[in-house]
């Protein structure tokens, strides 16, 4: 029953050709600068990869290295109330990332990934609705890194 699985594990992965990963401090070179988001981004990819597979982390000379920028930290108003004000906003962020396999060279790629997170109008973007917000923001964007450059989806 189980060798229909292949060389795929639980996490989606094929084999991976790799011991190693890094994932570079990702800068933040957004128009709106919200402090710490680049390190919470850069520890979400490391979090995420090190619990889906049996890669190292290491901090140079990495087999597979992710490294890129937050190009968008937006806030936009998405709906509208009868009088004309925001109902909801929403909160879109966008990382450009850039992955290198040096064991196969083909993996390569550079892409931006971008998710969002509607939250009422009249909250403000801080405490418990940012962290929700990056919290769900990252987990599709990590995951989607993820799944580009590893499990090949």
């Amino acid at each position: 029953m189980l060798n229909g699985c292949g060389i795929y594990n639980f996490t989606g992965t094929g084999k991976i050709d790799a011991e190693t990963f890094q994932v570079n401090y990702f800068q933040n070179n957004a128009d709106i600068v919200e402090p710490g988001v680049e390190l919470t981004f850069t520890r979400a990819l490391q979090d995420l990869i090190q619990n889906q597979t049996n890669l190292s982390l290491t901090n140079s000379g990495g087999d597979l290295v992710y490294e890129g920028e937050i190009t968008q930290f937006r806030i936009t108003p998405m709906t509208a109330t009868a009088d004309q004000r925001a109902a909801q906003n929403r909160l879109t962020v966008t990382v450009n990332v850039r992955f290198t396999n040096r064991k196969k060279e083909d993996d390569n790629f550079e892409k931006p990934f971008s998710f969002f997170y509607d939250y009422p109008a009249n909250e403000l973007l801080n405490g418990r609705i940012l962290t929700t917000a990056l919290d769900e923001i990252f987990e599709r964007i990590t995951q989607d890194i993820f799944n580009e450059s590893l499990a090949k989806w």
